[in-house]
């Protein structure tokens, strides 16, 4: 019997590697035959196959049907079309790219040197220095050969073996977007058209010359791909069939020195497979260039992962000069500059260390305690969800793991991880925890997240379904493991237990019983563990909010669920697109949920956090310090700059914030009273000591201006220094800003500044200002918003008028400080 059902893909690259391993796995359930046809390129693949599912060469838009013919075609129908319609969507991501390269604007402090610039495509941010090294690729056509004998069936399945066991362990060890495109690298070797394909080959071929047909094969049906994301997964081919290929002839290389950095470097490459980048030592590699690589390729999306500056498009012919020397790689400005000269290394030396100064400057915060200006202090904690993430979260300033999503570990593979393997896990966090808490959410799989070994069932509404504390009841002895897992880590550090789901009472009764079990268990063996872990639950489901002080009398703790809190309140699909636009955290009705769940909390002495991503939205960070939360949770790279905005908020006026916006009628009115807010806290006085600089060291008119420039940037005042700094040098253009007896007044009114100010630089040396009125040593710089025109100009001639004076100049040089400078400047011109 046949059935079939038509769509249109919704994915932002179309279907590649690893959304069509999400959706093979979802077919091989069935016993049926399934094809997808895209009714664009007329190409058909067996959709039990990923490398046919990308051979389709499906793209965003494309109109598509899905056929099935067999036994269970009608119930595998059913089910692919709700998959489709509801999960398929979210197998993909639009990925980060740079704003249009034309509207770089490469700043006059920099042209101004002429500097031998190579202009490329901007693919991961940073700048980097370092020697530029050239790194050759494998060719696999020199592991071709005409000998074949009796062994190459097992010569290929060695091979297999050997690089699935590799992969296996980058899955179970890397980070996110190591797992996720190594998963995909996985999937390619494991498909039955990838495998039958070398397998029907080998006969008559030697196991390389099986591969490398294929190889070619698949990349020849990629490159007539009319996507550039798909045509980039060609690399990803080469990629596996090289490590099968060197698998199964391991001698081949053994003349080939192997490739390794000696030194701070700038690696340039025609391509770069993910297994050679993830190779490379990232303490040396301080940035790449690729000739051919685009924004989606996954080497690109391994190299913004671990921060290394990329750009691509730039021929290693067009720098041959420059190999073994020293040059710099600029991707915020999309450009390699070779051969620099003293001045072209002092602007970009000075670039990066404005970008070490803000990185600087947010560490001293991320390693301070959470405080607010009026002392209040709230703890500042990381999500993550594989323990090699700890390191990094407690780098960046984590004051413990306010949520740590376990079930990350039994997803992506064919089996349960057993007792031994969640123990490391939880014990590698917990010791780079260092003492700090650590809240295991115990493993909330099922419904949304689905595990091929469970064997589920289907669900319409997977979010209100079978999933998280509901099914642990029938995986009775896998809760049992990741309980005994997490009771034997407890030893080594301050671990918490929270339970996601939780709707009833009943519940946590019965997983109250399950932990009294394990750890009768444990004490009959003499397994020691943590006799007094807390115990917690997810509040991510609006009954629990009405019993808060009977969980009291249950649980040590609660932690707030705001994603899935707002869609179950508002009844709110998150992820419809219909009706997303009605998903809002700011319904004064869940505000004033949260309200209740922390007061509750808070008269029976419970602790609450809140572990959604609405805690790190800084505009409505005020509101949550406002509701009284002992702790709030969030991405890593966002704990310094919250901290940092803590420092700013004061804790009885959030208070009173937060008890206006629980008054608010509508979403509109709590946004209106937070833009109020946001806008009066913005205000920043014109003149602090952090844009004063006594006894600086600028070589020239150039390094002056990007340097003060720069430093509004970091002070947040900016929100594009380029700009900016652009807007300063055509005032220069037009009349030159010396006013002599040393002094200069470079000035602009801007749209992109963002708090106005004055910056002053006292030299320890004069430079030449390039104008009629001699060198320079002391120069105001001022930046004013084009909406205080009426104060530019009234600032500019006030200071023009008292530098006429030599003893106002006098003053400014003998001055001591940074303050005192700003005393003397505030009492004569009347800031």
């Amino acid at each position: 019997m046949t059935h079939q059902f038509q769509f249109q893909c919704v994915l932002p690259n179309g279907i590649h590697a690893r959304p069509a391993n999400h959706l093979e796995q979802q077919c091989r359930q069935f016993e049926c035959q399934i094809t997808l046809t895209n009714h664009r390129t007329n190409n058909s693949g067996d959709a039990k196959s990923v490398l046919a599912l990308v051979g389709t060469d499906t793209l965003l838009n494309d109109n598509c049907t899905i056929s099935f013919e067999g036994a269970d075609s009608e119930q595998a129908c059913q089910t692919l079309q709700t998959y489709i319609e509801q999960q398929f969507p979210h197998c993909d991501e639009v990925l980060e790219t740079f704003s249009d390269d034309s509207d770089i604007v490469i700043p006059q402090s920099l042209l101004r040197h002429q500097p031998h610039l190579i202009t490329g495509k901007r693919l991961a941010p940073g700048i980097g220095c370092g020697v530029l090294v050239a790194m050759s690729q494998v060719d696999p056509q020199q592991f071709a050969t005409a000998v074949h004998d009796d062994n190459e069936a097992q010569r290929f399945e060695q091979a297999l073996a050997q690089v699935s066991t590799h992969l296996n362990h980058i899955i179970a060890t890397g980070s996110h977007h190591e797992q996720e495109i190594t998963s995909a690298h996985l999937a390619i070797i494991n498909d039955s058209s990838f495998i039958d394909g070398v397998t029907a080959l080998l006969a008559t071929h030697s196991t390389a010359n099986a591969i490398l047909a294929v190889m070619e094969k698949l990349c020849h049906q990629l490159e007539q791909s009319a996507s550039s994301y798909l045509r980039e997964r060609v690399l990803d081919i080469k990629d596996v069939s090289i490590q099968l290929l060197t698998a199964a002839y391991p001698t081949v290389l053994d003349n080939q020195a192997e490739f390794s950095l000696q030194q701070p470097s700038i690696v340039i490459a025609n391509d770069l497979t993910p297994s050679q980048f993830l190779g490379l030592d990232k303490a040396l590699l301080q940035g790449l260039v690729l000739t051919h690589a685009g924004s989606t390729s996954h080497t690109v999306i391994l190299a913004r992962a671990f921060n290394v500056p990329t750009l691509s498009g730039i021929e290693i012919k067009d720098c041959a000069a420059a190999l073994n020397h020293h040059v710099y790689v600029d991707a915020q400005l999309g450009v390699l500059a070779i051969e620099p000269s003293n001045e072209v290394c002092g602007y970009f030396d000075r670039a990066i260390t404005l970008a070490n100064t803000l990185k600087q400057q947010q560490s001293q915060y991320a390693h301070q305690q959470a405080t607010t200006a009026d002392g209040h202090t709230i703890e500042v904690a990381a999500n993550i969800a594989c323990s090699v993430e700890a390191d990094n979260a407690f780098a960046q300033g984590a004051e413990g793991i306010g949520l740590f999503r376990t079930e990350m570990l039994f997803m992506d593979r064919q089996q349960a991880p057993d007792e031994e393997e969640q123990f490391n896990h939880y014990r590698e966090v917990l010791a780079a925890a260092n003492g700090k808490p650590v809240i295991i959410r115990t493993m909330d799989i099922g419904g949304d997240k689905p595990i091929d070994y469970l064997a589920l069932p289907h669900e319409n509404n997977p979010f209100l379904g079978y999933r998280a504390v509901r099914i642990y009841p029938q995986f009775l002895a896998l809760f049992h493991t990741q309980l005994t897992a997490i009771l034997r880590a407890s030893v080594h550090g301050k671990a918490k237990i929270m339970i996601p789901m939780i709707q009833s009472i009943e519940e946590i009764r019965w997983v109250k019983q399950q932990l009294a079990f394990i750890k009768q268990q444990l004490t009959a063996k003499n397994i020691a563990f943590d006799a007094d872990i807390q115990l917690g639950i997810m509040v991510e489901i609006p009954s629990v909010a009405f019993i808060v002080d009977l969980f009291c009398k249950e649980v040590d703790f609660f932690s707030i669920g705001s994603n899935d809190m707002t869609q179950y309140l508002l009844a709110v699909d998150r992820d419809n697109a219909s009706v997303s636009k009605l998903y809002n955290s700011l319904a004064p009705a869940f505000l004033r949920l949260l309200k209740q769940v922390v007061t509750t909390a808070h008269a029976h002495s419970k602790w609450v956090g809140l572990c959604g991503e609405l805690g790190a939205d800084s505009k409505v960070l005020p509101l949550l310090i406002g509701a009284g939360l002992d702790e709030i949770s969030m991405s890593a790279p966002k704990i310094a700059a919250t901290k940092a905005q803590l420092t700013e908020i004061n804790f009885a006026d959030s208070q009173t914030l937060f008890a206006q916006a629980c008054e608010c009628a509508t979403i509109e009115e709590v946004e209106a009273l937070l833009e109020q807010r946001h806008a009066q806290a913005q205000v920043k006085p014109i003149l602090v000591t952090q844009c004063v600089f006594k006894g600086a060291d600028f070589a020239n008119k150039e390094q002056v201006i990007q340097a003060l420039v720069g430093n509004l940037g970091i002070q947040g005042r900016t929100d594009d220094a380029y700009k900016l700094e652009e807007d300063i040098w055509a005032r220069e253009a037009v009349f030159s800003t010396g006013l002599g007896h040393g002094f200069a007044i470079p000035h602009t009114k801007s749209d992109h500044i963002r708090h106005s100010s004055i910056s002053i630089a006292h030299l320890d040396k004069p430079i030449d200002w390039m104008s009629d009125s001699g060198e320079v040593d002391f120069v105001i710089m001022l930046t004013l918003n084009k909406d205080q025109g009426d104060q530019h100009m009234r600032i500019f001639a006030g200071l023009a008028r008292k530098l006429i004076h030599e003893s106002f100049r006098d003053s400014l040089r003998q001055a001591e400080s940074p303050e005192a400078i700003i005393a003397i400047i505030t009492e004569q011109i009347g800031l």
